[in-house]
């Protein structure tokens, strides 16, 4: 017999596991060439966000990704951020002169690209290119 203890814990458990898997998804990690190029090569959805600390852009474009990252067409992204004040070589790499620069890669290629730009829609149409 079950008992309403172990219902309960039960439905902690499954609840736990729910929020790690929206976090997860909506996890943002530092650029590490190596994890970039391991997660292209896997050939699913990746986001290189080049973004500075103190960019109001920066900070609404975040807002807007962290929604969009917990639905399901979107959580399969993997997320890398530049940061604008310190990886100038890494900018140079990707081409990307601006902060609040968003770059999205599927199948190992560049499929988009979108500066300066906070539009909740535009940035779902980008994201949208690479699933």
């Amino acid at each position: 017999m079950i008992t309403r203890r172990t219902v309960i814990a039960l439905l902690a458990a499954a609840a736990a596991g729910v929020a790690a898997d929206a976090a997860l998804a909506a996890e943002r990690v530092p650029f590490d060439r190596a994890a970039f190029d391991a997660a292209v090569k896997a050939g699913g959805p990746v986001l290189v966000d080049v973004s500075a600390t103190w960019c109001v852009t920066c900070h609404a474009q975040e807002a807007v990704l962290a929604r969009l990252m917990k639905s399901p067409p979107y959580s399969a992204f993997q997320t890398f951020v530049v940061d604008y004040d310190t990886e100038k070589n890494v900018m140079r790499a990707f081409g990307a002169q601006q902060r609040s620069t968003l770059i999205v890669y599927k199948g190992g290629a560049e499929v988009g690209r979108l500066t300066g730009d906070t539009r909740a829609d535009a940035i779902e149409a980008l994201l949208a290119k690479a699933v």
